[in-house]
């Protein structure tokens, strides 16, 4: 099991005011609410956020949650800012509650207890199972190099409960994303991530994984894809190929990976979760990929830019019927000149007037684009039209990872 603890942010379930309490009764045990719940009025009506720990995020069976309100209400995962008022004082990770550990370990070899040391504490960390994988921005100063490296890593474990420690330094440069990850405590290295009942297993020392999709992962699952041919162009560990088979329930999905380590994870993965006489597996260069119309939908899950594949996507889509094209992105807002920019009243958009502006002006350059590309490779013409954009999360002030929902039909 995963989690992610973030000073800047905690996972809330959002819900009609009237459905709060079904939230904070026997289904949501106290324990799991970081916060307060807080409400919010929107377009005239009362909206609840039910906060609650990010290490619960993982336990969400979400489908089961959605039934429990009337389908036109609202229900869904958001990030939102640590509000005021907290339950837990401080709202800190265990590092800094356990801040007198560290500090009697410096002090014993010699050196004071200062500021500085207590910032260079992590402030957040991801826990896959019984493993703790830190950040490359904690324990950097040169005093925590004097003390004994079991001792310090052991305390570590121990103010988090874990029996392994990793940390990452940076993203590798080798085509991959391969992590640079060295184990601190511990032998083995192969963890396993739970979340909507989906069993992830990888190498944290040779997979990525994306902490801050899993609100695009929950909404992929709702769709329905009974009878569809999916092609996931990035499929990773089976980040997405593995909602599309577990809950969308797609006839078949090629997953195409060049990460030969993360090839090895899908396939393990694929038979743990049961769907692998539903998933055809493409390792290598998804630009050399042999299939061509084939595709009801098309997932080009890879960030900042999934551009390179849009050609290759629109090559896979059904030639007779089409279908649609889910293009990830990172845009960047403000955008200095918004003027100009076509409203579409079908979309639906969250966040600041400045950003939905910028969001929906990449998609409609995107949409155009795409109608040229599919012209290019099928000699005819295509309607393009933009059903949704999705807010995953936010890397950096004013860089957003959008999804764009784009239906295309000859």
């Amino acid at each position: 099991i995963q989690k992610t603890c973030d000073m800047d942010s905690v996972p809330c379930l959002r819900v009609s005011q009237r459905y709060a309490q079904h939230f904070r009764g026997d289904t949501w045990s106290q324990e799991k609410f970081l916060i307060r719940v807080s409400v919010c009025r929107k377009s005239q009506s009362v909206q609840s956020f039910c906060p609650f720990l990010p290490s619960c995020l993982s336990q969400l069976d979400f489908p089961s949650l959605r039934t429990m309100v009337s389908s036109e209400s609202v229900c869904e995962i958001v990030w939102s800012p640590v509000p005021l008022q907290s339950k837990k004082k401080g709202g800190q990770t265990p590092f800094y509650k356990t801040e007198s550990l560290f500090q009697d370990l410096v002090e014993s070899n010699g050196e004071r207890w200062t500021e500085e040391l207590r910032k260079d504490l992590p402030r957040s960390f991801q826990r896959h199972g019984d493993l703790i994988l830190l950040g490359d921005n904690c324990f950097t100063l040169p005093q925590w190099k004097k003390i004994d490296g079991d001792v310090l890593w052991i305390a570590v474990a121990k103010a988090v409960g874990a029996k392994r420690l990793a940390k990452m330094s940076r993203i590798s440069k080798d085509g991959f994303r391969s992590p640079a990850v060295t184990m601190l405590l511990g032998e083995h290295s192969w963890v396993t991530h739970i979340d909507n009942r989906i069993r992830y297993e990888f190498d944290v020392t040779k997979c990525m994984f994306s902490t801050g999709n899993i609100t695009e992962k929950l909404r992929v699952s709702q769709f329905d894809c009974r009878g569809e041919t999916v092609v996931d162009l990035y499929a990773g560990i089976g980040y997405f190929t593995l909602p599309y088979l577990v809950h969308a329930k797609a006839r078949h999905v090629h997953a195409c990976e060049w990460n030969p380590e993360a090839v090895k994870a899908l396939q393990k993965n694929l038979v743990t979760n049961g769907v692998s006489e539903h998933c055809t597996i493409h390792p290598g260069d998804n630009r050399k990929l042999q299939l061509v119309d084939v595709a009801d939908r098309v997932n080009l899950g890879l960030i900042p830019s999934s551009e390179e594949g849009w050609p290759i996507a629109c090559r896979l889509l059904n030639r007779t019927t089409g279908g649609f094209l889910h293009i990830h992105q990172n845009v960047t807002s403000p955008f200095s000149n918004t003027a100009g920019v076509p409203e579409h009243s079908d979309v639906t958009l969250r966040g600041k007037k400045a950003d939905q502006e910028v969001w929906q002006a990449w998609a409609c350059d995107s949409a155009d684009r795409i109608s040229c590309i599919l012209k290019d490779v099928t000699g005819a013409r295509w309607m393009t039209c933009i059903k949704h954009i999705e807010h995953v999360k936010s890397y950096a002030p004013h860089v957003q990872h959008i999804v764009l929902d784009l239906e295309c039909r000859p």
